[in-house]
């Protein structure tokens, strides 16, 4: 039974391994947003990937040895150890909210650990460690330079994550 996987792809390569693919005979859903794009010379509209080095393909689990032989795949999303099935329910719902002009923005998910900075709002340029993250959006963030933990109530969407 044919189900849909999550594909981790090269930078910048989804359009063409998408491509790839899809010659290949798979069904593939590449989510796409429209963003304005600025560059020194013109501004312009273009078609990015809503979640970045990231497709779906729908395929029998036993073929991944073929999708990873595409170019441009890198590899196949698993959780421990298992190939990570993504449900049908929710490529519908992503292709349903797409399609019907909704501008989803992808939020970063944090984890115990991961050093974040404020990028919106009054808290702008603050960065911290996440001590802890409860069901509504508190994060603990320990704040090094003045060596002390403040518990906030933070939007996600406000956070970016540090490499």
């Amino acid at each position: 039974m044919k189900k849909w996987i999550a594909i981790y792809t090269k930078s910048r390569h989804e359009k063409t391994t998408a491509s790839a693919l899809e010659e290949k005979g798979y069904a593939v859903y590449l989510p796409l947003i429209r963003q304005k794009r600025k560059w020194s010379d013109r501004t312009k509209w273009v078609d990015a990937p809503l979640f970045k080095s990231y497709m779906f393909v729908q395929c029998e689990i036993k073929q991944g040895l073929f999708i990873l032989q595409t170019p441009g795949v890198v590899s196949i999303v698993k959780f421990s150890g298992q190939i990570a099935v993504v449900p049908s329910e929710t490529i519908l719902s992503l292709r349903m909210m797409i399609e019907g002009g909704f501008i989803p923005e992808p939020i970063d998910y944090f984890i115990k650990g991961d050093l974040v900075e404020v990028k919106e709002g009054p808290m702008k340029g603050v960065t911290g460690e996440v001590i802890r993250v409860d069901k509504h959006d508190r994060l603990l963030l320990r704040i090094d330079a003045i060596q002390h933990s403040v518990s906030i109530q933070i939007n996600r969407g406000f956070l970016k994550t540090l490499k």
